[in-house]
């Protein structure tokens, strides 16, 4: 599709770290843990932004497991628009958007309360530094920074069945917020290098807002759906209109 609504090519995300967070080596949590299957509600309002801001059509051409459905750019955008209508985003939550990019009910027994409120700050600062980022260099020096905040470094990984995949993070210990800083920066980092600019935005529609991928071809998208650019351009063409009428 056009710059107007979604992504022809469908999503394309870079992939940082193209396992999950989850290793069968990780200790036993701490603090308030569960094994039962994360809560998955989160929110009307949030998961509206969600369904417009993640493209999920597309090819795996972004390096993501196609098996296990890790694609961490698409992962951020969800968590980002999900906090974003909610700041007070619950711990379950969380989790249940991380259950639905491909992390296990075991692995999310650690993200416990303190986790989560690490992971929630750490998702509202990519979002307020690179997400709402429109200048390339802005976003280039932003994204730097959150690999140098979360020790980055390329490693080989494999775990939980997946093949050999790149991580970034500081081990198969780092916190939540490390592993989602690490990942997301990295699929960001890739999408802009190989774009020449920011591959991602914020929908132009009048009270909207909505994060998205912008990895299709053609020129850059400004809305997050074809029904937000629709409803843009018909408001546009009636005020053209009654200023022609007046």
């Amino acid at each position: 599709m056009n710059a107007d609504g979604g992504d022809a090519g469908g999503d394309a995300d870079a992939g940082g770290d193209t396992g999950g967070k989850g290793h069968a080596s990780r200790p036993k949590p701490t603090g308030r843990a569960t094994g039962e299957t994360p809560g998955r509600t989160v929110g009307e309002a949030a998961s509206r932004a969600m369904a417009r801001g993640s493209s999920r059509g597309g090819d795996e051409s972004d390096g993501g497991d196609e098996k296990g459905g890790f694609r961490p750019g698409a992962r951020l955008i969800d968590l980002a628009n999900a906090v974003r209508a909610d700041p007070g985003l619950s711990r379950d939550a969380l989790a249940g958007i991380l259950a639905r990019h491909g992390e296990r009910a075991e692995d999310l027994a650690s993200l416990t309360d303190p986790e989560a409120d690490a992971l929630r700050a750490a998702v509202v600062l990519l979002t307020e530094q690179v997400l709402v980022e429109a200048d390339t260099d802005r976003a280039a020096r932003a994204l730097n920074s959150a690999l140098d905040r979360c020790g980055a470094r390329p490693r080989l990984s494999r775990h939980d069945g997946h093949a050999w995949h790149l991580h970034v993070d500081r081990g198969d210990e780092a916190s939540w917020a490390d592993w989602c800083t690490a990942a997301s920066a990295l699929a960001l980092a890739r999408l802009l290098s190989e774009r020449g600019r920011p591959a991602w935005g914020e929908c132009a529609a009048p009270d909207c807002g909505t994060l998205f991928l912008a990895t299709g071809p053609g020129t850059p998208r400004r809305y997050c759906c074809p029904a937000c650019a629709s409803r843009t351009r018909v408001a546009a063409h009636r005020r053209k209109q009654r200023r022609e009428g007046s």
